[in-house]
């Protein structure tokens, strides 16, 4: 048994033998490794669940959760407050001021201007003269007019005395009845002249009339083409150009999709429900005017699918002048007791909407909301209550759970007592959304 015990192993130590010392080293060492990792394997064997190090049970839930903020560095942030108030929704549009009235002042009459009574850039009432052309011709046609009417009249009262002295005749039988039908026809004919030569006259002195221009209507003089001295005709250039300029209009063009909204608050009124209050925004922050709607075209125009409107604006400051380009922003609908917040506040993300609010003790929770309107800077949410904190500046280094420094907001943004400052004006993905 030993005899063959020792057979078998003999190759094996003959192999052995047969190794180079090198290679018996390599071998020694990936045996003594073998053993080392064994050793390890049994030391490490895993823990009860719920163990710590020490055999202890791990911490779990709310403990976790606060070793975990506090983990967290701080982060420096503003905040605003989520306001409740009525918010009134408007649609926005590019608006072209003009007057409600512009007039070309042109002469009736082919004449020679006498005298031009106003200055470029005169404000001037309805009424008010703006020139004498020459009426000289017309004015002796009207004294040969009315110098007939007296001789017509003349004639007139002969044929009256005839038909009277006839008729007188008649009654003695020393004429006949033709006698006096033929007087009582010299009466007629000579009183359709008389009337005829009052006609006329009426017809010279308005000619005469034409000589004097006057304003049709408040408004203020442009530029005057013609000077004493010119010649002017009804089939030549406008002497001048009359604009009203108080009040003044805002012609714009809406969506046919806005169609609706604009004819609703073409019948609405102000109070508190402001539709049909429209706000016309000067450029170059020169300020803006409160209007409203008076127009709404009878069709949409089938080449841009747009509909014409127009807003009237008091202009007593002369603000809007006519041709300049102005934003208009039209009131369609009012949302009472509506909870509002800057756009910039709000953080798009993966799974919807959502802002950051500071909850107790200063630590960042994520809040799922809706957009239920938007209007310049500001965004009606639903999901959230007023007086709630919300974070502003700074969100992009939030996370659930961090903890949050309040800093001091920047000049022109919110800050915690208000909600009204986002600049920009459009919603921000700045920050994460869970």
């Amino acid at each position: 048994m030993n005899r063959q015990e020792t057979d078998l192993n003999g190759p094996r130590l003959t192999r052995l033998a047969a190794l180079r010392p090198a290679e018996i080293g390599a071998v020694s060492l990936l045996l003594v490794g073998c053993l080392l990792a064994g050793c390890g394997a049994r030391d490490a064997a895993p823990a009860a669940p719920g163990a710590g190090a020490s055999g202890a049970p791990a911490a779990s839930g709310p403990v976790a959760a606060a070793a975990s903020a506090a983990s967290m560095p701080p982060v420096s942030v503003t905040l605003v407050r989520a306001q409740v108030r009525d918010f009134t929704i408007a649609l926005e549009a590019s608006g072209t001021v003009a007057a409600l009235s512009s007039v070309d002042i042109k002469p009736q009459i082919s004449a020679q201007v006498l005298a031009v009574h106003v200055k470029e850039g005169q404000f001037v009432e309805r009424g008010a003269p703006l020139f004498t052309l020459d009426a000289r011709v017309d004015a002796a046609n009207l004294k040969k007019a009315e110098a007939q009417l007296l001789k017509d009249e003349a004639s007139l009262a002969d044929a009256r005395r005839q038909l009277a002295r006839s008729q007188d005749l008649l009654a003695k039988n020393f004429v006949s009845q033709g006698a006096v039908d033929t007087a009582q026809a010299n009466v007629d004919g000579q009183q359709a002249v008389v009337a005829a030569d009052r006609a006329a006259i009426d017809a010279v002195k308005a000619q005469l009339s034409f000589a004097r221009i006057a304003a049709p209507s408040a408004g203020r003089v442009g530029q005057i083409a013609v000077y004493p001295g010119s010649s002017v005709s009804p089939n030549g250039a406008a002497m001048l150009t009359l604009t009203q300029i108080n009040p003044m209009a805002v012609a714009f063009s809406l969506p046919q999709r806005q169609l609706g909204d604009a004819l609703a608050a073409l019948k609405g009124g102000a109070g508190k429900d402001a539709r049909g209050l429209v706000t016309a925004v000067l450029p170059d922050g020169l300020g803006q005017r409160q209007g409203k709607l008076v127009f709404v075209d009878s069709a949409v125009d089938a080449s841009s699918g747009t509909v014409k409107a127009k807003a009237q604006f008091d202009n007593k400051d002369q603000a809007l002048w006519p041709g300049a380009y102005v934003t208009v922003k039209m009131a369609v609908q009012t949302l009472p007791d509506a909870v509002v917040v800057p756009q910039a506040a709000i953080v798009q993300g993966a799974r919807g909407t959502a802002v950051f609010i500071a909850g107790p003790g200063n630590v960042a929770a994520i809040r799922p909301v809706k957009v239920l309107a938007q209007a310049g800077t500001e965004a009606v949410l639903s999901g959230l209550k007023g007086g709630e904190r919300i974070v502003m500046d700074g969100r992009q280094n939030v996370r659930p759970g961090s903890p949050l420094v309040e800093r001091a907001a920047e000049p022109g943004r919110g800050g915690s007592g208000a909600a009204s400052g986002a600049a920009g004006g459009a919603a921000s993905a700045g920050g994460r959304a869970p």
